[in-house]
């Protein structure tokens, strides 16, 4: 393969373990883009190969200046964003996720690179649409948080100028696995149940303020990052299909199947504690969500998504216990 690899949000969760998968392939001729602060993220790069670095900041600039334009670059990753769903700095999040995304998707289609970038789940909003990744139905959907609705306002600016046939969007759901340690408060609740069982021997879950829904009975669709790299690559090594996909295994859990799994791993007895959900939560939490992945399997992608408890079981087990990393 000629040309650069780029993978904006490199040193972040899902952007570390696609360079981990790139490496496997035998890829390292890549530049990570990202904004390094005093979390431990780098951690994540530490082990994986790679040919540079660059600032988020310094990186757009150089785009925008046309430093870049004579580069032979054979695809951009972008997976950076600010991914707090609790964030509430609208102008901050439509010129991190928005305006930077609109700026990268600019180049890539003007220069014929391979753009694939991170949509969200998020963009569903409270699931009364369906989580259906056809393009039909974006202008219905209505996120519940500033997150989701930056994630959202790109997807509709590529659909309404009519550019979702020259890029590849990804609405990953609940990932979770290593890599992801940085990550504070965003944190998957595989990893935070995992903490709390190892310091109090129980595992708080939020009730349920829905009387269909029973206490822990929420149910998400929780994808490991090894099936989300191998989803992801899969449009890299694959280069005919467009569009927006949904990344996510196709079948969604319960926060009690959840910690149970997280106990069987650590073979012990689950201990659930149900706790009041914060108010200003209530209005933007979803109760249920699973991906739609008919569109990604009638694509030919064929790899075998792992079972829940096996994934819960190698990320308990093979990593948070030995305090290990995803490297080569």
């Amino acid at each position: 393969m000629k040309g650069k690899i780029i993978v904006t949000g490199g040193a972040g969760f899902i952007g570390s373990a696609i360079i981990w998968g790139l490496n496997k392939l035998g890829i390292d001729n890549i530049l990570i883009v990202d904004h390094m602060d005093e979390s431990l993220k780098w951690k994540n790069l530490v082990g994986l190969k790679f040919m540079d670095y660059m600032d988020k900041e310094d990186f757009l600039i150089a785009i925008l200046d046309g430093k870049f334009n004579q580069e032979n670059i054979h695809c951009i990753f972008h997976m950076g964003a600010c991914s707090s769903t609790t964030e509430r700095d609208a102008g901050f999040m439509f010129k991190n996720n928005f305006e930077y995304s609109k700026h990268l998707a600019t180049f890539a289609i003007r220069k014929e690179i391979r753009f694939i970038y991170a949509s969200s789940a998020a963009t569903y909003g409270d699931g009364s649409q369906g989580f259906s990744d056809d393009h039909g139905i974006l202008e219905k959907l209505k996120p519940l948080n500033i997150y989701g609705y930056s994630k959202h306002l790109f997807d509709l600016w590529l659909r309404r100028n009519g550019l979702l046939d020259k890029v590849v969007g990804l609405k990953y759901f609940n990932v979770y696995g290593p890599n992801e340690y940085h990550k504070g408060e965003m944190r998957s609740f595989v990893i935070k149940a995992y903490e709390q069982i190892i310091q109090t021997g129980e595992v708080k879950l939020f009730k349920s303020y829905k009387p269909e829904y029973k206490h822990g009975e929420q149910k998400r669709d929780f994808i490991y990052i090894k099936d989300a790299v191998d989803m992801t690559l899969f449009f890299f090594q694959n280069r005919k299909p467009w569009g927006i996909f949904n990344i996510g295994t196709g079948k969604a859990h319960t926060w009690n199947e959840l910690v149970d799994a997280v106990f069987k791993a650590l073979g012990k007895q689950a201990r659930i504690k149900y706790i009041d959900m914060p108010v200003e939560l209530r209005n933007q939490y979803q109760y249920f969500t699973e991906a739609d992945i008919s569109k990604l399997i009638k694509c030919s992608y064929k790899k075998s998504i792992t079972s829940f408890e096996d994934a819960i079981m190698d990320y308990v087990r093979n990593y948070l216990m030995s305090d290990k990393y995803l490297t080569q």
